[in-house]
C-alpha cells in the first residue's frame, strides 16, 4: 500500500463487488432459509440472481412472490427490491430427464414443469443465457425423509435418499454446471456440524450426508479447479429455524443449546451466513477453495458444555 494513500481508496479496495456476476441459488422456496439470505447478500453485492426450486412448492412460491408476501424480505439496503432473474424448477433427486419416473413426471405438480432434472436446469440456463453465463452456484439443498429416526432405526432407502439429495446432488451440479461457468467462478454448499460430531435428533442418514458433502467438496475443488479454474467451498452454519428445519423436530433446542455454549453466546442470523457466502463468492476469496468455513458463533470449537447459570 502506498504511504499516504487516501482512506477512501483503501476502503474501496476491499468492497465485495459482484457487479456483472450471475448467481444460481438452488433450494429456495420461501424467505426463511439460508438460501434466501445468501441470494439477498449476493444481490446486495451487485449480482443478478436465478433460483432453482423444488417443483412441488414452485407454484406456491411464485404465487406468494406475485402477491407481495415476500416484499419486506426482498427489500435491499438501497431501498430497491430484489427481483429474481429466473426461477426454474429442479428436483435434485434426478440427474437427467430419463431418471424421472413417468408417474411423477405426469403428476399434477410436475407435468407442466418440463425437464426438472439437474441436466434440465443446465439446459435451461444455456437456452436463456448462452455459454459461459454463470459465475456463482449455491447448493442450499437438504432432505432426509427419515431425519427424525435414529441411525439405528433408519432404513437403507431413507439413508440413501438423504445422501442422494443432500450430498450427491452437489457433485451432480458441479459436473453439469461447471462447463458453463466463467473463469474465477465459485461453487458453495451448506453443511452442518453433525457431519463431524454427534447431534442427537439429526438422524436418518443426514449426518452421513453432511460428512459426504464436505469430503466431496474437497475432491470437487481439486477436480474443478484443475479442469475449469473454479473454486468449491462449504459453509458449516449453526442451526437455524427455517421452515424446512422444522422437520427435525428439536431444532429450537439445538439453537438454544448452541447459543448458550458458543464463544459468542448470541443467536446466529441468516444474514451473517449470507455475508460470508458473498465474501467466498467474491474475488476477495480468490485464494480460498476446498475449505469448510464455520459460521456458528464459534460453537464448533467447544469440547465441553458450559455449565448452566
Amino acid at each position: 500500500m502506498t504511504k499516504g494513500a487516501p482512506r477512501e481508496t483503501m476502503r474501496g479496495m476491499l468492497n465485495i463487488d459482484l457487479t456483472g456476476k450471475r448467481a444460481l441459488v438452488a433450494g429456495v422456496a420461501d424467505d426463511s432459509g439460508f438460501g434466501f439470505a445468501i441470494a439477498k447478500a449476493l444481490a446486495e453485492a451487485g449480482a443478478t440472481i436465478c433460483l432453482a426450486t423444488w417443483p412441488p412448492v414452485l407454484g406456491i412460491f411464485r404465487s406468494r412472490l406475485a402477491r407481495g408476501k415476500f416484499d419486506q424480505s426482498l427489500r435491499l439496503s438501497d431501498g430497491s427490491k430484489l427481483v429474481f432473474e429466473r426461477i426454474w424448477p429442479m428436483d435434485a433427486d434426478f440427474d437427467s430427464d430419463a431418471d424421472v419416473p413417468s408417474e411423477l413426471r405426469e403428476s399434477r405438480r410436475y407435468r407442466d414443469c418440463g425437464d426438472v432434472s439437474i441436466a434440465g436446469l443446465a439446459d435451461r440456463l444455456l437456452a436463456d443465457f448462452g455459454e459461459a453465463c454463470l459465475d456463482i452456484v449455491v447448493h442450499s439443498l437438504a432432505n432426509g425423509p427419515e431425519v427424525q429416526k435414529p441411525l439405528l432405526e433408519t432404513s437403507r432407502q431413507g439413508y440413501l435418499a438423504a445422501v442422494g439429495t443432500s450430498s450427491f446432488s452437489f457433485a451432480s451440479m458441479v459436473q453439469r454446471l461447471g462447463p458453463h461457468m466463467r473463469p474465477g467462478g465459485s461453487f458453495l454448499a451448506l453443511s452442518y456440524l453433525a457431519g463431524e460430531r454427534v447431534v442427537p435428533g439429526y438422524g436418518g442418514g443426514m449426518s452421513s450426508a453432511k460428512a459426504a458433502l464436505e469430503s466431496d467438496a474437497c475432491v470437487l475443488a481439486f477436480e474443478a479447479g484443475r479442469k475449469w479454474g473454479l473454486r468449491v467451498n462449504v459453509i458449516s452454519a449453526g442451526p437455524w429455524a427455517s421452515r424446512a428445519a422444522t422437520a427435525i423436530g428439536s431444532i429450537q433446542d439445538m439453537i438454544d443449546y448452541c447459543r448458550v455454549n458458543s464463544p459468542l453466546p448470541q443467536a446466529l442470523t441468516a444474514a451473517e451466513v449470507g455475508a460470508v457466502a458473498a465474501f467466498l463468492a467474491s474475488p476477495l476469496a480468490s485464494g480460498i477453495t476446498a475449505s469448510t468455513v464455520y459460521v456458528d458463533k464459534g460453537y464448533h470449537a467447544m469440547g465441553m458444555a458450559v455449565a448452566p447459570e
